[in-house]
């Protein structure tokens, strides 16, 4: 199941049309109340949120959802108008997994919806390994992560960023590969995705994020010794 937020009549009932067309089960809002009420009743698999609605925005229902147990870790790709990187990073910094600009094409954002369940699903189905870096731990099955003895409650994106960086501790990870890999596209020369992912993870890891490094027009590394 699919949540679409739009208070936009004629996108919301083309996006329910068309991820219904695909094969999704869809149920769209255009308010945030009536989809905080539905997700009492059954959360989702992925929402899809637009940044501008009426009452509560787009921002802060998703903080409620970062908020609560029972809904931190649902993926969430946020919608935000074009153009408006303001938006796009206070997006991501409040935990969005990934966002899409209006206007859209509709299969860029179907395979966007397609690209994030299936890597939920593989790390949901990935047999247990913890990874350790200094006193940084990744448990993969547990979907926990460890900075100093502390659990650290990360996005599932910079669950992901943190899990990719130290499957390859020490080795430089280029922010081409990091796109490629947790986002699903090609470098478009938008860097300020991964960089302000890797920002909000050093600051939610404490001293442990200064193990990450920034190799100067490059991309990043992690190591213990740093």
């Amino acid at each position: 199941m699919i949540y679409v937020v739009e208070d936009d009549a004629s996108i919301r009932e083309l996006v329910v049309y068309t991820l219904q067309s695909t094969g999704f089960e869809v149920n769209g809002f255009d308010n945030g109340n009536d989809f905080l009420t539905a997700v009492k009743v059954k959360i989702p698999e992925l929402v899809l949120l637009d940044i501008m609605l009426p009452g509560q925005d787009g921002i802060s229902l998703l903080k409620l959802l970062r908020a609560s147990s029972t809904t931190k870790k649902l993926p969430v790709i946020m919608v935000t108008a074009k153009g408006t990187e303001y938006d796009k990073v206070i997006g991501l910094d409040s935990g969005a997994d990934d966002y899409v600009s209006k206007p859209f094409g509709m299969m860029e954002l179907v395979s966007r919806i397609k690209a994030l369940l299936r890597r939920t699903k593989s790390q949901d189905d990935e047999k247990g390994k913890v990874y350790s870096v200094g006193n940084l731990s990744l448990d993969t099955k547990k979907h926990i992560v460890k900075a100093d003895g502390a659990e650290i409650l990360l996005t599932f994106k910079e669950f992901e960023l943190l899990y990719m960086l130290m499957k390859n501790e020490e080795n430089v990870l280029t922010r081409e590969q990091i796109l490629s890999s947790i986002w699903n596209y090609e470098f478009d020369g938008e860097t300020r995705t991964v960089d302000v992912h890797v920002r909000t993870l050093r600051q939610k890891l404490g001293e442990c994020g200064n193990m990450i490094e920034t190799v100067r027009g490059v991309g990043y590394r992690i190591g213990g010794n740093r």
